[in-house]
């Protein structure tokens, strides 16, 4: 069995349950009611991995998949009936513990009324929909930064594309106040960039670059701010011209706008990214 050890206050080592919240939608529900469930427990702990935006078969196989290693318990808010049975099929295949947590409300309340439950995902959000769409949006952006899951992506409403330090991840967090869901994806030579990339059309993927004697300087401070030595490869000028070219061939397979941040605030480029986003300009520079 896979899980997270801790020693308790005897000395001993205990094992920490792991549960996976599964959801159509954020996921917030079901995880505020694991964590009151495990408040229930002498310890209390307890990790939780929440997988939001599950919309497909392949993805939900993909996660139980993973939660089967860990003996997991899966916690979930599907709505739409084909993923909920397909979860139910998987959970018996491989023997794991699942909670509906939203399910038993929904018959219950269908009863009551007599009428059938719309079954869209992330209802409950549109209550407020701009305080939510912000909410999900600055989530969103944490969950699919620095490329941690390119799957994410397919998901997003915009993916900013670069090299290191050309503001990816401040103007996702920005785009996200405006509730654009942003996901980012560094552009390394050493790592082919994810495949979902090149399926996305061009107007939703957009390239940063910047000058290279800007850069410079920028990479050497932060090589300062992590204790190590500013003439190291990441920010020599050889290294910084090798990526902008590998960055430049990228963007022009994909076909998508490319914005210069040299010298912008956070502000105005974020700004040109919403003018592409809405009036589909693709020439802003």
């Amino acid at each position: 069995m896979r899980c997270r050890q801790i020693n308790s206050e005897g000395g001993k080592t205990i094992a920490i349950p792991v549960v996976y919240v599964i959801s159509d939608s954020i996921g917030e529900t079901a995880e505020f009611v694991a964590k009151a469930a495990a408040s229930q427990f002498n310890s209390g702990e307890i990790e939780i991995r929440r997988i939001p935006y599950v919309s497909d078969e392949e993805h939900l196989e993909q996660v139980l998949s993973e939660a089967s290693e860990y003996k997991a318990v899966v916690a979930y808010t599907l709505v739409v009936p084909a993923l909920r049975q397909r979860l139910a099929e998987i959970a018996q295949e491989k023997g794991l513990i699942v909670v509906d947590v939203i399910g038993p409300m929904l018959e219950a309340l269908g009863k009551v009324s007599k009428t059938t439950p719309r079954l869209e995902p992330g209802l409950l959000h549109k209550l407020d929909d701009e305080y939510f769409r912000k909410v999900e949006a600055i989530e969103f952006a944490v969950k699919y930064d620095d490329g941690k899951d390119p799957r994410g992506v397919l998901y997003a409403d915009v993916v900013l594309i670069g090299i290191s330090r050309t503001s990816k991840t401040p103007l996702c967090m920005y785009l996200a106040h405006k509730r654009l869901k942003a996901a980012n994806i560094p552009l390394v030579p050493e790592v082919a960039p994810p495949e979902e990339l090149f399926k996305l059309p061009p107007r939703k993927v957009i390239g940063l670059t910047i000058k290279p004697e800007i850069l410079n300087p920028i990479r050497q401070e932060r090589l300062k701010a992590l204790g190590l030595a500013s003439n190291a490869d990441y920010a020599s000028m050889e290294r910084i011209l090798h990526e902008l070219d590998y960055a430049e061939n990228i963007m022009k397979k994909l076909g998508c706008p490319v914005i210069d941040v040299s010298n912008k605030a956070v502000e105005e480029t974020a700004s040109k990214i919403l003018q592409i986003y809405y009036r589909g300009d693709r020439n802003e520079k």
